[in-house]
């Protein structure tokens, strides 16, 4: 939501005009240690995935928005920063209302 996925460059770029969502390609999550994560914190835009686009819950009794999934990091393109895409709102879904 707020941008698509660019095939081409494996980036997020902007979204086409009047186009309001575009599905991400399939994502192999890893984990891994902070202290052994090398990712350019300058290329990647850290972005929230909620469970609807309604980007709100109640907060549970852990104090954990019941709507807020986890953050993942969607690489960018070098002309934007992170804030670029923050301003704009980015946030990935994992389901589309209906």
């Amino acid at each position: 939501d707020g941008a698509r996925w660019d095939d081409a460059e494996g980036v997020i770029t902007e979204s086409f005009p009047k186009v309001l969502f575009c599905e991400v390609p399939h994502i192999h999550l890893m984990p891994l240690e902070s202290s052994k994560d090398i990712t350019d914190r300058k290329s990647i835009y850290p972005s929230p995935v909620y469970k609807t686009s309604e980007r709100k819950g109640t907060l549970s009794t852990t104090g954990h928005s019941t709507n807020f999934v986890m953050t993942m990091n969607l690489p960018i393109s070098r002309q934007h920063c992170e804030k670029y895409w923050t301003k704009r709102g980015v946030a990935c879904l994992t389901q589309l209302d209906d």
